[in-house]
């Protein structure tokens, strides 16, 4: 009787508990099983390892294979469990050594000709790892910290983690050869972090003429992390405007870029080359709910995660089904979201900046110069009604965007450039930082009365505003919250009226046009 025990990871939402992979053989009829809740593409290891095995030089043992995936409870999937089973084929078979596989994790998915691919979470799975030393550097000091085997296309998202260690391969036989007495050359090599490469690099707001009233709300919004709307014709340049939202956001810190780029990880999405940049998502309004928050039986990331430290543009908006939009109301609040199943739930994060778009009226020519608008008073009302008031009352910007004659678009002087609204931004952003920890968008309640208490004027003002737009309490606190921003963008330690005033300017929400 031969046993052979590797450890892998699976993965649960952000985190990547571990996995022992026991490998039994036995006398019987020759044969392979699976067990361990492994779900298709894990019950199908066995033939890709099988041919893997064979195409690579190893013998198949003529012996009943048992292979437990432990714990049983946890629910195993996608081909990342390859490597460590054909390994632990090896070791109890003893074709290769087995004493130094403790020393490692394994991640993997194999081809019928022993190469190693691409998995999804090397990142999760790396950190995991890495908090699994600490943990045993402070209770079992004696113990060898572990380093992590992987195909070499992860190497880059995974070497992110400093304090992992990273030997990535390339084939079935170059770990095989890790582990047999070879030279060190021919041995696998730690990898190392990749070089940082160039800031990256955004569309730029000075292509987009006119506008500077969209533009204002949108540095506001950028420096206080707050959500808009913009309503307007088309062709006005909502969309435009949009997409160079991204590059007025302060740069990305470390911490916000490994969040981001682990969320990436898991939806196998990452790539080095957009290290640090903010991620852009524009779902089409086709979208079901379990695309946009997440889902499925093995749950994964929906673009409110994929957006997470980005902007989630929701462009044609009443044209989301609107049991859809519904969903977004938890984690524009919370900035997580948690995906129940009735054996288990995941938790992803979900701290995005939402940028939307619509058209005033189903044929989009309400309010136009043109005069082409034919919509009537209700089904104008209908239109607009498909957003609900609850999802409308948390976007703090709900912005105005009227379309420029056509005579006075050559006349218009290129705009300011991205970077020097980005440079007040980032002292807005730094500013609130210091004071608080966190953006205005992210102010607690308590933490309102605090530090956007305005002066006498400006409370007058958003009392006379509150009773005659008949706002609720979420929308006084979040008109608070972006005239607090203004007054940052100011210098301003106190918010005066005047911020009180543009912030207001800003809240004229569809139900009060």
């Amino acid at each position: 009787m031969s046993l052979a025990v590797l450890r892998s990871r699976a993965l649960a939402g952000m985190e990547a508990p571990a996995v022992n992979v026991e490998v039994h053989l036995a006398n019987g009829l020759p044969g392979m099983a699976i067990v361990g809740l492994p779900d298709t593409e894990v019950r199908e290891a066995k033939d890709r390892v099988r041919a893997a095995l064979q195409n690579s030089g190893f013998d198949i043992p003529a012996r009943r294979i048992t292979i437990n995936l432990a714990p049983a409870d946890l629910p195993k999937e996608s081909g990342r469990f390859d490597l460590a089973i054909a390994l632990g084929i090896l070791a109890a078979s003893r074709q290769i050594r087995g004493d130094a596989l403790e020393h490692y994790e394994f991640a993997g998915e194999l081809s019928l000709s022993g190469q190693l691919r691409p998995i999804r979470g090397a990142l999760a799975m790396a950190f995991a790892m890495s908090r699994q030393n600490e943990r045993n550097a402070k209770h079992e000091p004696d113990l060898p910290p572990r380093a992590f085997i992987l195909p070499l296309a992860n190497a880059d998202e995974a070497a992110l983690v400093d304090a992992a260690a990273i030997y990535p391969a390339r084939t079935l036989l170059e770990v095989c050869a890790h582990f047999a007495n070879v030279p060190d050359a021919e041995r696998l090599s730690r990898y190392g972090r990749p070089a940082p490469l160039a800031a990256p690099v955004y569309p730029d707001f000075a292509e987009v003429k006119g506008q500077q009233h969209a533009k204002r709300a949108l540095e506001v919004a950028a420096a206080g992390a707050h959500s808009a709307i913009l309503i307007g014709p088309p062709g006005a340049g909502k969309s435009m405007l949009a997409a160079r939202f991204p590059g007025l956001l302060p740069p990305m810190s470390e911490r916000e870029a490994l969040e981001s780029a682990a969320v990436q990880s898991l939806s196998g999405g990452f790539s080095p080359e957009r290290w640090r940049e903010r991620p852009f998502r524009s779902p089409h309004h086709t979208t079901s709910g379990v695309a946009l928050v997440g889902g499925g039986n093995l749950p994964r990331p929906g673009e409110v995660s994929l957006a997470h430290h980005g902007v989630l543009f929701l462009d044609e908006l009443p044209e989301f089904d609107r049991r859809v939009l519904e969903v977004l109301r938890e984690p524009l609040e919370s900035g997580h979201i948690t995906i129940s199943r009735a054996a288990h739930q995941a938790d992803f994060p979900a701290r995005f900046q939402l940028i939307a778009a619509m058209n005033p009226c189903p044929c989009g020519w309400l309010g136009h110069a043109s005069g082409k608008c034919r919509c009537t008073g209700e089904a104008v009302l209908r239109y607009q009604g498909r957003i609900s008031g609850p999802l409308l009352d948390r976007i703090d910007i709900q912005l105005p965007v009227a379309a420029l004659a056509p005579d006075s678009l050559g006349a218009q002087a290129e705009g300011e450039p991205s970077s020097a609204i980005a440079a007040r931004v980032a002292q807005a952003h730094a500013r609130q930082l210091e004071r608080q920890g966190h953006s205005n968008g992210q102010l607690a309640p308590n933490q309102v009365d605090r530090y956007c208490a305005p002066d006498d004027a400006g409370r007058r003002l958003l009392h006379s505003a509150a009773q005659h737009l008949h706002w609720s309490a979420r929308a006084y606190h979040r008109v608070l919250k972006v005239a607090r921003t203004v007054a940052d963008l100011a210098g301003a330690e106190h918010v005066a009226s005047n911020h009180v005033a543009e912030a207001i300017g800003y809240r004229r929400a569809l139900r009060d046009d």
